[in-house]
């Protein structure tokens, strides 16, 4: 019990609850001793009085809110069961942890929903990585186990258990597939594909369905995986316990038999399986009796295949796998068969002779169906000697019947389970250690219990004993390290219950004696066991039921558990008859035989025995419990014979639902896993232990006197007495000291005081401190105020005698100006006056002038009128003439326009859109307007002359009108007719005037809309001439962003592929090793299968005129190779497929075969070597014309086109329908022509073609005259090469490639070795030897992968030379390629063709680069996280933030790197520096340099971040701030480097986001969208999983609440989120690389330095 102190007010407590178990509540006031009730307050608020009879009655306490969800339950300061199921219920609903550690156990509970935890990345994240640091998995588990046995050498064993649908199986085959990964190789090989695969075939014949899971493992297995020195998996075992026979012939509700026979039945229809005669499950007796034949989500036709693959892959041959069905098929048709009662008292049997389950059953099986049907109803019993048979009833045959089916299925169950042994036995020699996965059944109880059920329980009881000792043996080892004087710890040991099972005249004993009584029955049993267990000898362990006389209770450590005595002898003895086993001896199948046969051979039968009607032997007596109990105890001794490591499966609710948790059902579960035992044998010693150093850090305010970290422990040995006086509550030991349960909350609540007290010291300090400072600061603003006061009635003052002098001159001033204005005003009058009388007198003068000259002009204006009236009727009547015969012809020039106008209109309508006859519209528009213009002007000009002329003769008039006035004249009818006409003229004019008026506008309005539908019309064209560029350029940017993305996943797939022919390659080459060695062994040789692709060059052979038609005198050389640009060469270019013929000789007409891509025929035999020459040779020329005439019907598509677009120009430049149409027949017709003329010429050129063909491969049957040879191209002369003669070739590869000293070589010019060659290579092309060239080349090639593989694989240096090399290799053998576009005329290309050599070389660069990056990644793997992490490199900055819980260390675990030893940031830069200086020093281009570090970089980023998001302990600010400043340290150096153009600086986003969202704020709604706004290169998953790890380790801190986490979830909703939805990023994403393709130089050997060590003097300069 706690210490009374604790008990205060505001403590929280824990009291039971019936319905959660426990509930938490808080103390309203302190506890006194003697008080007889506690006040408490629930989380509801409600108020309740607790009773307290005494101290042990004190309800438990509640653990401090720093420590909940705490990832270890011995870390709690209080250890009691409610502190661990709030724990478990806190990490499994708030934060989605389905595991936690509790001590050495892992609890792991069924989230009944799949969760992305179990990928490669994670496996990669636990690998290699402390169990103390990581947080819980059931991957840490197997990392412990293996990391233990690897370096102690001691076998391992993991003991997973449970209740059925907790999850057991599942942890099992992860636990098995983290093996068989990290056991393995990068790609799994045989052996662990095998264990794997072991899997779904015992998840078919072993699991099935039941009330509580859907895949519910229905036997115990151990498989003991065995690994060999390096640590690789070499072989496997398994061993089973206890398979469930009875759910072949019976299932309860709502269950299923095994899956295999709904599997079976669900591929009935395959063609394989029609024999078999199977149906639905719906009509099998066997399948049907629990009703539920589906499983959701479930597809077991897909499970069956997968089965059968699994057997495929652990060799089962198909025909063996159908014999197994078979066999499978016969039981569940066996289960159907009618047995019928007969008799008078129903004592007979019989089976109808018509039965066809029987008929089916016996046809599988390859058995006689009377046999079997006479001796399921009857038995043979030996009386007096003599064999007699005897009927038996219906139900006795019934059950015979279902006998023969579990045995049959168990035998089949044996043998499977042998085979994989079979497969999975070693192959490469002895094991070295072994870690076994136990999957055995929890405890179980039910509300009827039986045999199943008895023994599965005593299984727990022994595996419960096991771990209880195992527990507590390490906390003596723990105690006994650190010399500690302790007491031996009281733990419940369980040998009693033990006992009173296996005992003497236990309840196995006494079973079996049953058994063997010729009349024993369940009844008798039971009746001796009340009268051994409860009237002879009372044991503890043993009760009997009140209302039952049936059945017994049995006192478990987990429960108490009452069975039911039925059937408990039947399935102990699980007999079966030997006739029915001889019968199936006799078996036609094979493998029916075998399973019945072997059954012979053994002492005893697996889970069961054979009953016969001969007195049976001793080795027939073995009973299940008997064999049960054999095995456990082997079991036991393997696992007592390693180190175990636990892990207790929990099932959350019986309702399988996802994320639900039952209170009630996991204590249940808890206190029957042992999990509450080891707390309690946690809180027995001493729970709590620190180290001195953690120790001083965190309690050193309650330490007196000097501290110092050096004297740490003395301090604490002085210190502690006085804070804690009772001895007995802690111990000292050599490195820790340890406490008590509930010692750990007494110290934080010593602290928390003196904390307190030091608060209130510094505060009234503080506010001293400050009404000091206030008082200053009124001094000083009183004396300032003062001073300010004073200036300012000074400066008042001094203002007043301002203003008095300025109001003086001011006066004065103002009298002076009164005075000047009125002087100025008299003046100013006086002038006025002056020039009025002046003006008055001009004016006078003025208006005189002007009468005299208004006189004047009014004569002159009088006159004028006159003349010019006469004037104007003599132009009027000109202009009327004029008029007349412009009218004429006006009219004909309107008529002219509007039937142009109509042309116009009818051409736009036909050629709408064309902008030359908009042009020309415009043109005569302008025409039309320039001559209206020039009308109007003439018109205004006649008008001009008129209105004269009127004038004129107005005047005239006027003047003959005063002459008649004075003087009569005698004719005025001439007058008036004058007058008539005169008017009539001038009424025509203004009728033609006004016409030509209406029709200059008319032709105005449609001027005005031809430039507006020209405006439009161009509108137009422009508008769809953006839309099309538009959709151009989006289709364009779409097309080229797919195409981009597919060529760098085409890229990464290929760089993929490479690496795995890399590897298979070295595995090869290892494999035949191996086999070279072991042949000399055994004292022979043989010749190497692999000779053929040896890269060596063939001997040169004399060439034959005929070897060389084929390439030399070829009557088309354009069709055997196709021109291509190569730029650059990438990991897509090459293709992975290597041809012979690239390293052997080949014959001419194979290599124009594989020129023209012609597969050879191997079905067509023919006789004669020139037939088949002559066969292939036709095949060779179809395919070239069949090449031609694709090229030429290309060629003539583009002229079509061309001719069309010609045609498209001619319509739009044509003006009438008829010239469009003739242009149209033309083309027709030329078009025919040109089909025809060139269907005659290729059916000559095909003829001419084949002739050719035929005559260069076979000479001999054709005349000397029809071959004609065109002369050979005289190679070019270039100068300025290296001559390597024949017999130097092998010298000059030696002293360049295989023999190079490393560091001649690295002294070298970057690229002097691949000049050379190429000099050489370069030499031999031009002097026409282009076969030297060639097995120089690829000699070349040879040495440098041998070198990079063999010599070089760990040289960082040396690998970057060799990819220099390569490279600047392949460059200028890409630069003179023949099928290169040189840019200069000086380059002259190779005659040779290289390209297979080039693509090699590719390849060769790409796997030089691949190995780079490992040689580094090798280096980095195991420094990234301590030096990134870890590291501290900012001192001091986190060393007072110590941990309030204690993890513990676990056995296995290795010791931390402490001091100088440690990996730090500056042992990561020396890293990437070192790779850097090679890739400088060889002089690669910068591209090349920041693709190698964008690698790396994301390898640092992926590995730092995903063991921050699996581990707890670095998730808090401090640290966070040092991995930021690690980071900004890595961050720097790739700038001074120039490294960040390249995306190295950008793969590290995700990793300084994660610290980010340590540093930032974490409370309110702000803070919260802040963070999604920030986090974007973070996935949802990612942020959440940091939030949960987040981990306060000062008293500055807290705690991230649930109800930010669910804010922030709900922001993240909200979001797109690109980063793809999973927890830990994928540290095996290799980015894809590219070798930029930049032309080299010219080369010339007299500008090589070549040095003397190289020893290549033999080389002559050309």
């Amino acid at each position: 019990m706690a210490s009374l102190e604790l008990y205060s007010k505001g403590a929280s407590v824990w009291i039971p609850d019936p319905d959660a178990v426990w509930v938490s509540a808080l103390l309203l006031q302190d506890y006194s001793p003697g008080e007889k009730h506690l006040l408490l307050q629930l989380c509801n608020g409600k108020e309740v009085q607790y009773p307290v009879v005494s101290p042990s009655d004190l309800p438990p306490l509640g653990n401090p809110n720093i420590l909940e969800g705490e990832n270890d339950l011995t870390a709690l300061s209080f250890l009691h069961e409610p502190a661990v199921l709030h724990n478990l219920r806190v990490r499994f609903l708030d934060y989605s942890s389905i595991y936690t550690y509790c001590g050495i156990v892992l609890v792991a509970i069924n989230p009944y929903d799949p969760l992305p935890i179990y990928g490669e990345e994670v496996i990669d994240a636990y690998s290699g990585q402390d169990m103390a640091d990581m947080e819980p998995h059931i991957f840490s588990v197997a990392e412990e186990a293996y990391r233990t046995m690897t370096r102690e050498e001691k076998n391992q064993s993991i003991i997973i258990s449970g209740e059925s649908g907790s999850g057991k199986t599942a942890s099992a085959k992860f636990t098995m597939r983290y093996f068989a990964v990290v056991g393995g190789t990068a790609q799994q090989t045989s052996m662990e594909e095998r264990v794997l695969a072991s899997n779904p075939i015992m998840e078919s014949f072993g699991n099935a369905k039941t009330t509580r899971n859907d895949n519910s493992s229905r036997f115990g297995k151990y498989i003991k995986i065995c690994f060999g020195r390096k640590g690789d998996i070499i072989a496997a075992n398994m061993r089973t316990y206890l398979l469930e026979k009875s759910r072949v012939v019976f299932q309860a509700s709502a269950e299923r038999n095994y899956h295999i026979f709904y599997q079976l039945c669900a591929s009935r229809d395959l063609p394989e399986m029609r024999s078999f005669k199977l149906d639905a499950p719906e009509h099998f007796r066997y399948t049907s009796q629990g009703g539920d034949m589906q499983i959701p989500d479930t597809d077991d036709l897909s499970d069956l295949e997968r089965t059968r693959n699994a057997f495929t892959i652990l060799g089962v041959q198909p025909d063996q796998q159908m014999e197994l069905f078979r066999i499978l098929s016969a039981v569940l048709h066996l289960g159907n068969v009618n047995i019928q009662a007969s008799g008078r008292r129903s004592d007979r049997s019989y089976i109808n002779a018509d039965d066809r389950s029987l008929a089916v059953f016996s046809k599988l099986l390859g058995v006689e169906a009377p046999q079997m049907a006479h001796w399921l109803c009857h038995r043979r019993l030996a009386v007096g000697g003599e064999m007699l048979v005897k009927p038996i009833s219906g139900q006795q045959a019934i059950e015979a019947r279902d006998a023969l089916a579990k045995h049959i299925y168990g035998q089949l169950f044996t043998w499977t389970v042998q085979r994989l042994n079979s497969a999975l036995s070693s192959q490469r020699g002895q094991a070295k250690s072994f870690i076994g996965v136990l999957d055995i059944y929890g405890f179980e109880t039910f509300d009827r219990n039986s045999f199943e059920q008895f023994c599965i329980n005593y299984a727990n009881e022994k595996l419960q004993q096991q771990f209880n000792r195992h527990v507590f043996h390490l906390e003596q080892e723990e105690y006994v390290r650190e010399e500690l004087a302790w007491n031996r710890i009281e733990f419940s040991d369980n040998q009693q219950c033990i006992n009173l099972v296996e005992g003497q005249l236990g309840l196995f004993d006494l079973l079996d004696e049953e058994c063997r009584m010729p009349k024993g029955s369940d009844e008798s049993w039971v009746q001796k066991l009340y009268d051994q267990h409860l009237t002879s000898k009372p044991h503890p362990h043993f009760r009997k039921p009140r209302m039952s006389n049936s059945a017994f209770i049995v006192l478990h450590f987990a429960d108490m558990v009452q069975y039911e005595c039925d059937g408990f002898l039947d399935k102990n003895r699980d007999t079966v008859f030997e006739e029915l086993i001889n019968i199936l001896k006799a078996s036609q199948s094979e493998l029916v035989a075998e399973l019945f046969q072997q059954q012979g051979n053994v002492s005893s039968v697996a889970n069961g025995g054979v009953r016969s009607g001969k007195r049976p032997t001793r080795e027939h007596k073995l009973t299940v419990g008997f064999q049960f109990r054999q095995s456990l105890q082997m079991l036991m001794d393997t696992l007592n014979s390693t180190t175990p490591h636990y892990v207790r499966c929990i099932k959350p609710n019986d309702l399988k639902e996802p994320f639900m948790f039952d209170p009630r059902r996991t204590v249940q579960q808890l206190r029957a896993c042992g999990v509450l035992e080891t707390i309690r044998i946690s809180a027995a010693g001493y729970p709590s232990r620190w180290t001195y150093e953690e120790f001083f850090s965190r309690y050193r305010l309650l330490l007196r006197g000097l501290q110092s970290q050096e004297k740490a422990q003395a301090s604490c040995r002085q210190v502690l007495p006085q804070l804690i006086p009772d001895p007995d509550q802690y111990c000292f030991g050599k490195t820790k000291v340890f406490f008590r349960a509930g010692q750990v909350a007494l110290l934080e609540r010593l602290r928390a005081e003196r904390l307190r007290v030091s608060a209130v010291i510094i505060q009234s300090r503080v506010r001293g401190w400050l009404a000091r400072i206030r008082y200053s600061r009124i001094c000083w603003a009183t004396v300032t105020l003062q001073r300010y006061c004073r200036g300012a009635l000074a400066r008042r003052l001094a203002l007043t005698l301002r203003y008095t002098m300025a109001a003086l001159v001011i006066q004065k001033t103002y009298r002076m100006v009164v005075v000047r204005q009125l002087f100025l005003t008299i003046r100013q009058a006086t002038i006025i006056i002056q020039a009025f009388t002046r003006g008055t007198l001009a004016r006078r003068r003025y208006r005189l002038l002007v009468a005299e000259r208004a006189a004047v002009l009014l004569q002159a204006r009088v006159r004028g009128w006159l003349a010019r009236q006469a004037y104007r009727q003599v132009r009027a009547a000109v202009v009327f003439m004029q008029c007349c015969v412009r009218r004429r012809a006006a009219r004909r020039e309107l008529l002219q326009l509007k039937s142009e106008a109509r042309s116009v209109e009818r051409f736009r309508e036909l050629n709408k859109g064309m902008e030359v006859k908009l042009m020309q519209l415009q043109l005569r528009a302008d025409q039309e307007a320039r001559e209206g213009a020039t009308l109007r002007e003439t018109l205004h000009a006649e008008r001009e002359t008129a209105r004269a002329e009127l004038e004129a003769l107005r005047a005239t008039i006027q003047k003959l009108e005063s002459q008649k006035q004075e003087k009569p004249l005698p004719c005025p009818v001439i007058s008036e007719k004058e007058e008539k006409e005169r008017r009539r003229a001038e009424e025509k004019a203004a009728q033609e005037i006004l016409q030509l008026t209406q029709e200059l506008q008319t032709l105005q309005r449609e001027k005005a809309c031809f430039c507006k539908e020209r405006e439009d019309l161009s509108a137009r064209l422009l508008e769809q001439e953006k839309a099309q560029e538009e959709c151009v350029y989006q289709a364009v940017s779409q097309a080229s962003a797919a195409l981009r993305a597919e060529l760098d996943e085409e890229r990464r797939k290929y760089q993929s592929l490479l690496r795995e022919f890399t590897r298979l390659e070295q595995r090869y080459e290892n494999l035949r090793e191996m086999s070279l060695l072991t042949e000399q062994t055994k004292g022979h040789r043989r010749t190497d299968s692999t000779q053929s692709l040896s890269l060596e060059p063939p001997s040169p052979a004399p060439l034959s005129p005929q070897s060389l038609t084929p390439l030399s005198l070829s009557p088309f050389p354009s069709a055997f190779s196709s021109p291509e640009e190569v730029h650059r060469v990438s990991e897509t270019s090459p293709s992975l497929e290597r041809k012979v013929s690239v390293w052997s000789a080949e014959t001419p007409m194979d290599q124009l075969m594989e020129r023209m891509d012609v597969a050879k025929d191997l079905a067509v035999k023919m006789e004669g070597e020139d037939l088949a020459h002559a066969y292939d040779a036709v095949r060779v020329a179809n395919k070239f014309l069949e090449s031609q005439l694709r090229g030429q019907r290309g060629q003539w598509e583009e002229e079509l086109e061309a001719l069309r677009c010609q045609l498209s120009q001619a319509i739009s430049g044509c003006s009438s329908a008829s010239q469009q149409q003739d242009l149209q027949e033309l083309l027709e017709a030329r078009e025919q022509e040109c089909v025809k003329l060139r269907r005659e010429l290729q059916e000559l050129k095909n003829t001419v073609s084949l002739r050719r063909l035929l005559t260069q491969v076979l000479p001999s049957a054709f005349t000397p005259e029809m071959v004609s040879r065109p002369s050979q191209p005289k190679p070019a002369t270039v100068t300025g090469l290296l001559e390597c003669r024949k017999r130097d070739e092998a010298k000059l590869i030696k002293n360049l490639i295989t023999d190079i000293r490393v560091d001649s070589a690295l002294s070298l010019p970057p690229g002097l070795l691949a000049s050379v060659l190429f000099l050489c290579v370069r030499q031999a092309d031009c002097s026409g030897d282009h076969t030297q060239a060639r097995s120089l080349c690829c000699a070349a090639v040879k040495a440098m992968k041998a070198a990079l593989k063999q010599k070089h694989s760990n040289d960082l240096g040396m690998t970057a030379l060799w990819l220099k090399n390569a490279c600047l290799l392949h460059d200028l053998l890409n630069q003179y390629s023949p099928k290169q576009t040189l840019d200069s005329d000086d380059l002259v290309p190779l005659t040779t063709d290289l390209s297979d050599l080039i693509r090699a070389l590719s390849d060769l660069c790409i796997q030089a680069y691949q190995q780079l990056l490992s040689i580094t990644e090798a280096h980095l793997q195991n420094i990234i996280v301590p030096a990134l992490l870890e590291s501290e490199t900012i001192p001091g900055l986190s060393g007072t933030a110590v941990k309030l819980g204690t993890s513990r260390k676990r056995a296995g675990s290795d010791p931390r790197t402490v001091g100088g030893d440690a990996p730090t940031m500056a042992t990561v830069l020396r890293e990437l520096a070192a790779l850097h200086t090679a890739l400088t020093h060889q002089a690669l281009p910068q591209t090349q340099m920041e693709q190698a570090f964008h690698q790396l970089t994301y390898i640092i980023a992926a590995s730092a971040l995903n063991s921050l998001l699996l581990r707890k302990d670095i998730c808090c600010w401090s640290r966070g701030m040092q991995i930021r400043y690690n980071v900004s340290l890595l961050e720097e150096w790739l700038r001074s480097k120039g490294l960040q153009a390249g995306g190295a600086v950008a793969t590290l986003e995700p990793l300084i986001q994660a610290v980010q969202l340590l540093q930032a704020g974490k409370k309110t709604e702000a803070d919260a969208q802040a963070l999604v706004r920030t986090c974007t290169a973070l996935s949802s998953q990612q942020i959440v999983k940091i939030l949960t790890l987040y981990t306060p380790h000062s008293d500055l801190d807290e705690r991230v609440t649930l109800n930010f986490i669910r804010t922030v979830q709900g922001l993240l909703k909200g979001r797109a989120d690109s980063q793809p939805p999973q927890l830990l990023m994928d540290v095996r994403r290799v980015f894809p690389v590219t070798f930029p393709f930049s032309p080299p130089p010219a080369l010339h050997a007299e500008k090589l330095v070549i040095p003397d060590s190289l020893k290549i003097s033999f080389l002559r300069r050309a």
